[in-house]
């Protein structure tokens, strides 16, 4: 995806007291980035939309500092991140760039998962974008009042092709289209709407396979 990766938060330590956390760049008008965890480089040159693939780190707090690629000044997002035992979770940089900020999205735990089905949820990422509701074309809700920062529960769906339609919560106004999503079986998802409803670059949706619980 371009990006550069550098993963030095690992010491080895033991699954135990290891958690898992991935990097995911969703502010549209922010340039690429370079992230630091306690002064070290993690991720170099992650651009919008791009992500790293999941870290093992040992728990703890870490110092999080993003900045613009390149430099080591003025950071763009400084803050402290809590990673407990096991966990899994996405770290986004969310909003608009003079409004920046990260979110963290937590990996549900789910104990019994049938290798026949898909799971997905969806996660609302789009700062200009009202609460909206996620379905089927015949109108069959999926996710319902999902507003900015918000990530719905994991369902489960019959593997498959799908269009799925956004529409502003409540009416049947359709604002984005998702032609031939397919999710795979003994497959998680997360759906990701990214973008500007006026402006560029413009709302959009990105699937992205979330940590593998089949293995």
């Amino acid at each position: 995806m371009g990006c550069d990766m550098n993963i030095n938060m690992n010491n080895n330590m033991n699954e135990q007291q290891s958690a898992f956390v991935r990097l995911l760049h969703a502010s549209p008008d922010a340039p690429a980035v370079d992230i630091y965890a306690n002064g070290n480089i993690i991720a170099r040159n992650i651009g919008y939309k791009q992500r790293t693939q999941y870290l093992s780190v040992p728990t703890g707090t870490y110092n999080i500092r993003v900045y613009r690629s390149g430099q080591r000044m003025n950071p763009v997002i400084s803050t402290d991140l809590t990673l407990t035992p096991n966990s899994t979770q996405t770290v986004a940089a969310v909003g608009r760039l003079s409004e920046i900020m990260p979110l963290v999205i937590e990996e549900e735990t789910m104990p019994q998962l049938d290798r026949n089905k898909s799971y997905v949820r969806f996660v609302h990422l789009s700062p200009d974008a009202p609460a909206v509701d996620i379905t089927l074309p015949d109108g069959t809700i999926l996710f319902e009042n999902t507003s900015f920062t918000e990530a719905g529960e994991y369902i489960e769906v019959d593997p498959g092709s799908y269009s799925l339609q956004v529409r502003p919560t409540g009416t049947e106004q359709i604002v984005l289209t998702l032609p031939d999503v397919r999710f795979e079986p003994a497959t998680v998802y997360s759906v990701y709407a990214v973008g500007f409803v006026e402006g560029e670059p413009g709302l959009e949706a990105i699937l992205i396979t979330d940590s593998s619980y089949f293995h």
